[in-house]
């Protein structure tokens, strides 16, 4: 069980400003530690059906916040590449411009 303690230094660690607490990268962390340690209960209640299916659900969670959170690292990063074309285009078209006035 994460104790008030390990969750406080998960959040501390990865929260983006100080009163962060739900972010995805705060929720997939929390996640994570949660999933080792019922991974870890696992190995020796092998026939804890329904831990196993809280188990499931955890990983199926922490991979959709994954896979937002990545989405989203992909639109910044391509809006950023997107401005970068966009002013190599327009010194293009002024270079073009200059040569059909001479």
């Amino acid at each position: 069980m994460v104790t008030s303690n390990k969750k406080a230094k998960i959040i501390k660690e990865h929260r983006l400003h100080e009163k962060d607490t739900g972010s995805a990268s705060v929720q997939i962390s929390l996640l994570n530690q949660r999933i080792k340690e019922l991974a870890q209960h696992l190995k020796y209640h092998s026939k804890d059906v329904h831990s196993r299916r809280g188990l499931l659900q955890m990983i199926s969670t922490r991979r959709k916040l994954e896979k937002s959170l990545g989405s989203s690292l992909n639109r910044k990063s391509s809006s950023d590449q997107n401005k970068s074309l966009s002013s190599k285009n327009k010194s293009k078209s002024k270079i073009k411009n200059k040569g059909k006035s001479k």
